[in-house]
C-alpha cells in the first residue's frame, strides 16, 4: 500500500449533503484537458463528448426525480451546473461507493460509502455514466474528470442569481476564466 498525501475535504463538516438545497457543482477534466469542444465567438461549441455530458444532465431528472435542474454550462475543460434536491425524494436501495475518501481516516474502500441521493453520489453517477458512455464512443480508457468537484451551497436568491449569471455567460468570458489555458 502507497501513501500517498490525505488529501483535505471541501465539503462542510456535519452539513448533510442530501438534504433539500440549492447547490452549485463544477466538475473540471483531468488536467483541465480540452475535451468537450471549444469556444467560438463568444460560443461553447460541443463535440461529440461534450454532447454526451450535456446529454447525460439533462436526463439527471429522469434517472433521480428527487433533483431539479437549473443553468447549466458545458465548458471545453469543465463543467458547471446548479442543481435542487428536493425534500420528497425516494432514497434508492444500495449506496454509491465512494472513490475518494473525505475525512483524515483510512478505512477499507468497501465500508465507505455515500449517502444515497446525496449530492457525491449524484455527481459520482453522473461523471461515472459519462464516462462509461465516451469509452464505449471511443474503446479508449482515457481518464475523463479530474477526482472530487467544487460545490456551494446556494442559500439565497442574490446567489442563486449571480451564480446563475456567470453559469450563463461563462462562454462568452472564456479567455478571463480561471480554467482558460
Amino acid at each position: 500500500m502507497t501513501n500517498r498525501p490525505q488529501r483535505k475535504s471541501t465539503r462542510l463538516k456535519d452539513y448533510d449533503y442530501s438534504q433539500s438545497g440549492v447547490y452549485f457543482v463544477t466538475l473540471c477534466t483531468h488536467n483541465r484537458l480540452h475535451l468537450f469542444g471549444e469556444i467560438t465567438d463568444g460560443d461553447m461549441v460541443l463535440n461529440d463528448w461534450g454532447e454526451i455530458v450535456s446529454y447525460e444532465w439533462q436526463r439527471t431528472t429522469v434517472v433521480r426525480p428527487y433533483v431539479e435542474l437549473d443553468a447549466f454550462v458545458v465548458m471545453p475543460n469543465h463543467f458547471h451546473a446548479i442543481l435542487l434536491i428536493v425534500d420528497d425524494h425516494t432514497i434508492p436501495q444500495r449506496a454509491t461507493q465512494r472513490v475518494a475518501p473525505t475525512d483524515n481516516v483510512s478505512k477499507p474502500k468497501i465500508s465507505q460509502t455515500l449517502q444515497p441521493a446525496s449530492l457525491g453520489a449524484i455527481v459520482g453517477q453522473f461523471k461515472s455514466v459519462v464516462t462509461k458512455r465516451i469509452r464505449q464512443l471511443t474503446d479508449a480508457q482515457d481518464i475523463i474528470w479530474q477526482r472530487n468537484y467544487h460545490d456551494h451551497i446556494i442559500r439565497n436568491e442574490s446567489d442563486l442569481n449571480r451564480i446563475r449569471e456567470y453559469v450563463q455567460t461563462n462562454p462568452a468570458r472564456w479567455e478571463a476564466d480561471t480554467f482558460y489555458d
